[in-house]
């Protein structure tokens, strides 16, 4: 199967314009599978319906839940849909395999005076303390997914227009407005912090200690240090940022179209998970301050 595999992965990389990490989700996932099917010793044309069943029940015995189980689902899907394009199988296997069944959870988000607490945490009297503070501010201002943030260049930064340009899945390219607050703190980080940290040169806005581009592993624990600091109820991650940011974009009166486009998702349905978030706040309000609730 490798070269079969080896081959979706270049179309998922060149037709699909699909991001790195996403492609490497897909390795994963279908290299999986392979192993799966190795293990029976079967062909890839051998493969029926009862085995991709087996293979989804394998991930449920390995304490996989049932979304992390549809997500393989749907890549053995494309690999299968690949391969019927290329013809090097005449059935698909998948294509009749029910998708589990999972609830829609809500998505955690800090309050705004979590976030003000947040913020407080990082020693701006350090360059690392300011790039931290500079990094906080600017995702929770946009709404970047953290690769998107790591991943940012000095010349997509438009300080003159009080946006930047972000290349997001899909290698789709979108402008984001930048709140006056984020973009003072970026600009403070660019004078006095950035070029502390700058070995050489570098075209990444925010660097690491080595003056490389920050990875997103390092932001990451860095800024569940912060939550941890700032005595947050829950562990803080970076996607606790852009929920938080969509969140209270609508509880302010935003419209869903508005943060769609912000946000970068394809499809609308996938930002309106956060108008449940909304009608649940008011809810709870309700709830607690009615006479007669």
């Amino acid at each position: 199967m490798q070269s079969e595999i080896l081959s979706f992965l270049n179309y998922l990389r060149v037709e699909k314009g699909l991001t790195p990490n996403t492609i490497q989700a897909y390795r994963r996932d279908i290299e999986k599978f392979s192993a799966f099917i190795g293990e029976r010793k079967l062909k890839l044309t051998e493969v029926t319906r009862g085995e991709v069943v087996d293979f989804l029940a394998s991930l449920y015995h390995r304490k996989l839940d049932s979304r992390s189980v549809a997500r393989h689902l749907v890549t053995v899907r494309h690999f299968y849909r690949f391969g019927l394009t290329e013809g090097f199988i005449e059935e698909d296997p998948a294509a009749n395999v029910e998708s589990p069944k999972f609830r829609q959870g809500l998505p955690d988000f800090l309050s705004v005076e979590e976030v003000d607490r947040l913020l407080r945490q990082p020693d701006s009297s350090t360059p690392t303390g300011m790039r931290d503070r500079a990094m906080i501010e600017l995702m929770y201002s946009t709404g970047l997914r953290v690769s998107e943030l790591c991943g940012l260049r000095l010349s997509d930064l438009q300080t003159d227009a009080g946006c930047l340009r972000c290349i997001g899945k899909g290698n789709k390219e979108r402008l984001i407005p930048v709140g006056r607050q984020a973009l003072g703190m970026v600009k403070k980080y660019l004078r006095e912090a950035r070029p502390e940290l700058l070995k050489g040169a570098s075209p990444f806005l925010f660097l690491n200690r080595q003056g490389r581009k920050m990875h997103r592993i390092s932001f990451w624990k860095v800024l569940g240090e912060y939550g941890r600091k700032a005595g947050l109820r829950k562990s803080l991650t970076p996607h606790m940022l852009r929920h938080s940011f969509a969140t209270h974009l609508l509880d302010r009166g935003a419209d869903l179209r508005s943060v769609q486009m912000m946000l970068g998702h394809a499809d609308i349905s996938t930002t309106q998970i956060y108008t449940h978030v909304v009608e649940e706040r008011l809810k709870q309000v309700y709830k607690a301050h009615h006479p007669r609730a």
